[in-house]
């Protein structure tokens, strides 16, 4: 079976689904070219609020297809560059994709497959789920925007270590460390997933998009800069229809619809 990325909606919410069986869940260009298609199709529709990303199989993603990348050390390195580049094309379509992006995690997340988790925006992991920066185990440096999210999301010293000495970390390691959102029994994390999806459907979609945007910028504003953002944020967001329908719902108790 090819791999593929596999799309399907549940209600409000787009899953895309990483299917590599052969090579638990590796990712490809072919798939890194599909996920961008997808979010940007997913962006201009109504009916998409929010988007999870999961594995088949019981696994998220085992990264990169070492065989793949063994053959590439035989061609003009401009070729990997290229493949490289349309990975952390899809990361940056991920964090600036205007609505929440959730990562349901079952099995290994690996190499790419833990970067591409940590460019969500919220990750959900069965207890059983195993995290792993393998980059280092086979002499490679990360990809994937792994050094940049681990190093916004932890102490230096720490985010070294996750990544130089490439150590198995368990969902309730990176829970602790709040890089995991929720931790679920084994084979319910994409069901927790699509619940916590339908927590934030219920939101206004432009608030959700102004709070991603806002999180998303913060590490390089200054304080002055990001107090004008938010300044700029609120008062666009106020004036929204969906401002005026939420502030009238909770002044007469009864549950706002957004647009």
């Amino acid at each position: 079976m090819p791999a593929q990325l596999q799309a399907a909606r549940e209600g409000q919410t787009l899953v895309l689904t990483l299917s590599n069986p052969e090579l638990r869940n590796a990712i490809d260009p072919a798939m890194y070219a599909a996920g961008i298609e997808a979010l940007n199709v997913a962006e201009s529709s109504a009916e998409v609020r929010s988007v999870v990303i999961t594995g088949a199989a019981g696994v998220f993603c085992s990264g990169g297809n070492l065989l793949r990348l063994q053959a590439s050390r035989q061609a003009d390195p401009q070729v990997q560059a290229q493949s490289i580049e349309g990975l952390h094309s899809w990361i940056e379509t991920i964090r600036t994709f205007p609505k929440p992006v959730i990562a349901a995690v079952e099995g290994a997340a690996a190499g790419a497959g833990f970067s591409l988790a940590l460019a969500c925006d919220l990750v959900v992991a069965a207890r059983n789920a195993v995290f792993v920066m393998a980059y280092s185990n086979v002499a490679l440096s990360p990809d994937g925007g792994a050094s940049w999210s681990l190093s916004q999301a932890l102490p230096r010293q720490l985010a070294t270590e996750i990544l130089m000495c490439g150590d198995r970390l368990t969902a309730e390691r990176l829970h602790d460390l709040g890089i995991v959102n929720r931790v679920t029994e084994p084979g319910s994390a994409l069901a927790t997933a699509l619940a916590l999806a339908e927590q934030l459907n219920a939101r206004a979609p432009n608030v959700l998009a102004s709070i991603k945007e806002l999180v998303s910028d913060a590490p390089r504003n200054t304080l002055s800069a990001h107090l004008a953002s938010e300044r700029d944020h609120f008062v666009k967001n106020l004036h929204h229809a969906n401002a005026g329908a939420g502030i009238a719902a909770f002044l007469d108790k009864h549950t706002p619809q957004y647009e």
